[in-house]
């Protein structure tokens, strides 16, 4: 049980049997706070480290027309997205004289069957994918098109975007003109 002193009288009485007033400290242990601000360093480098953001390895055409990267026909596919999630493509260089046989169409859902075979059946060193987008295509259908890269196992540096050509331009708009709303 706590005792009070009920005591009367002022002042302080010295001699036996009188108890000093204890006095309490003014310090405050902070040890235990610089434990904590250590670990917390600790804990925010170490993710911090862990959590780099990872890029996709891309090809990007040089300015420069006498240092860009040349690519046999026999190895290069390309690739042109057009709107409403149509994949035209073709094989090697496009030829006036043989654009009916070689501009192809078709969608996300059957290109990665092309893109697998045309990567089976070409030495890697020749491989290349040549990807354009023309003004109908959407955002979505260019990370599409990257996504089917990497699901078809095409090696970074053997695909690269390059801006349309005229040419491609309206053959995909005749294409789509003479086919609205299909392949």
């Amino acid at each position: 049980m706590a005792e009070m002193d009920t005591s009367s009288g002022g002042g302080h009485k010295k001699g036996p049997g009188v108890k000093k007033p204890k006095k309490l400290s003014t310090r405050v242990d902070l040890t235990p706070m610089v434990d904590l601000g250590f670990l917390l360093l600790t804990f925010f480098v170490f993710t911090t480290t862990m959590s780099t953001p990872k890029g996709m390895a891309m090809n990007e055409p040089k300015d420069d027309p006498e240092n860009q990267l040349k690519v046999k026909n026999s190895g290069a596919m390309t690739l042109l997205l057009g709107k409403d999630d149509h994949v035209f493509y073709y094989f090697g260089e496009l030829l006036p004289e043989t654009i009916s046989q070689q501009f192809k169409s078709s969608t996300f859902k059957e290109i990665r069957e092309v893109i697998a075979t045309k990567a089976k059946n070409t030495p890697i060193g020749d491989l290349m994918y040549i990807i354009k987008a023309n003004k109908d295509a959407t955002f979505k259908n260019a990370i599409d098109i990257l996504d089917e890269m990497t699901i078809s196992n095409v090696p970074p540096g053997h695909y690269a975007e390059v801006d349309i050509t005229p040419t491609e331009e309206m053959l995909i708009q005749k294409t789509e003109e003479a086919n609205p709303g299909g392949k």
